[in-house]
């Protein structure tokens, strides 16, 4: 039986069977071995990293990260039965230094009798603090204890690094369909745990209905599932009907994953910006709907779709910056649902507008030489010369205002030692007009040398 830190209670064998069967059913199907374990096959899978290190029997401690309802308890679970390791579950929001210190010097114990390793499972251990997973920290190097950690952030900004090169780092993705309608498949049926004691018979359109509505979630698709079937079973009917209008019922909104405020919506605004970069209308109206319904601050997607409109449009088609900068104002004027509007056309018109980052390359290549090579005067020709005193120093006195000359250009030194061009524009868009120009001023120059 797997034994709780301080923040939970210990119970007997028989009280623990009462609390199982009381238990919600996405509890209750727990897979017991990986053989009932569903999805994760590409580290979980038969030669896959994970089940090497079970098979060898040489398992360090772990990370999983992903989505709620992929499995990583469960997994946990399974692992400590298949190691005949001692389990110890610590919710982080709940714990204290105190408890992880008595599991680990249980664990000692443990070792020091011959008794066994010992499993430390802590769920949301991005919630612990540093002074908190500094305390692991020896004990998981010396073996002392296997950490395995479950976190819904992406472990790189959110666990110490320490702690994360001592450890594997597993990323849980979210269930396939198919997945979900086995783990439906397998709780109508289990007698034990499950539904099979109440002859329930479910549609493969039901299913199929919850699958994808639960977006990958197992634990969502079971609870639905249970909400549903146990909806009527004080109806008088023999047999538990569960068709796709019961289904509709038993989980009315789709399960959206997304944290505003964690790491998965810089992921959801790479894909919005990279799909703008990469002229995909579609990908980026879909990636954008993904932020919208998730959330997220309708002043952040402006940023990123005016970001994209000047380093990725440029000048190929400058009406892009002006139409982001709409957006951006109008979204915040009007605020959510109809703001979607002129954020869903700046994104479009982006993702279809010709593509240059010349004047990108143009600013990044300027700045590296301002911070790392030596500075460049102003001319004296180019100096301010609207003060007293200017005149004496000479400043300005040799500047030539273009305007004085028929073309509205002359030939001067903007740019002392300069030895190759910031900007070199495309022959994309509008930048086409402006790189002709600018190569009949320099035809110009040297009409003029010779």
């Amino acid at each position: 039986m797997p034994e709780k830190g301080k923040n939970n209670s210990l119970f007997t064998d028989i009280e623990q069977a009462q609390l199982q069967s009381n238990a919600p059913l996405a509890a209750r199907m727990r897979p017991r071995n990986l053989e009932e374990f569903a999805g994760q096959k590409d580290f979980i899978g038969q030669g896959k990293l994970l089940r090497r290190m079970l098979d060898a029997g040489s398992l360090s401690s772990l990370i999983f990260f992903g989505p709620p309802g992929t499995g990583k308890t469960s997994l946990a679970t399974v692992i400590a039965s298949l190691t005949n390791a001692k389990f110890h579950y610590l919710s982080a929001p709940a714990a204290s230094v105190a408890d992880i210190r008595e599991i680990i010097l249980k664990a000692r114990d443990r070792l020091i009798t011959n008794s066994g390793k010992t499993v430390l499972f802590i769920d949301e251990i991005h919630r612990f603090n540093r002074a908190q997973q500094d305390v692991l920290l020896n004990d998981v190097e010396t073996g002392v204890i296997i950490l395995i950690g479950a976190t819904t952030e992406n472990p790189y900004f959110s666990i110490n690094s320490p702690l994360i090169s001592r450890s594997t780092i597993f990323e849980f993705k979210s269930l396939e369909k198919n997945d979900i309608i086995e783990l439906l498949k397998r709780a109508i049926t289990d007698k034990q745990r499950g539904l099979g004691s109440l002859d329930v018979r479910a549609t493969e359109e039901a299913l199929e209905y919850i699958a994808i509505m639960s977006d990958g979630d197992g634990r969502k698709a079971l609870t639905s599932l249970e909400i549903g079937v146990m909806s009527q079973k004080n109806s008088g009917i023999e047999s538990i009907k569960f068709d796709i209008e019961i289904a509709k019922e038993s989980i009315q909104q789709k399960a959206i994953v997304f944290d505003p405020t964690g790491d998965s919506h810089y992921d959801l605004a790479s894909a919005l910006q990279k799909s703008m970069r990469g002229s995909d209308p579609d990908a980026t109206v879909y990636w954008l709907a993904r932020l919208i319904a998730g959330g997220q601050d309708p002043r952040f997607i402006a940023r990123r779709i005016a970001v994209c409109a000047a380093e990725d449009v440029g000048n190929a088609d400058p009406t892009a910056t002006i139409l982001a900068a709409a957006a951006m104002q109008i979204s915040e004027f009007i605020g959510f649902p109809e703001a979607q509007l002129p954020l869903a056309q700046a994104a479009i018109y982006i993702a279809c507008a010709p593509k240059s980052n010349a004047s990108a390359k143009a600013i990044w290549s300027a700045m590296s030489d301002v911070k790392g090579k030596r500075t460049i005067p102003v001319p004296k020709h180019l100096k301010d010369s609207h003060y007293s005193g200017a005149k004496k120093q000479g400043y300005g006195a040799e500047y030539k205002y273009p305007h004085d000359w028929p073309e509205g250009f002359v030939g001067q030194e903007y740019l002392p030692g300069k030895t190759a061009a910031y900007y070199n524009p495309t022959g994309r868009g509008r930048e086409k007009i402006m790189k002709d120009y600018l190569q009949k001023l320099e035809n110009m120059l040297k009409e003029v040398k010779s």
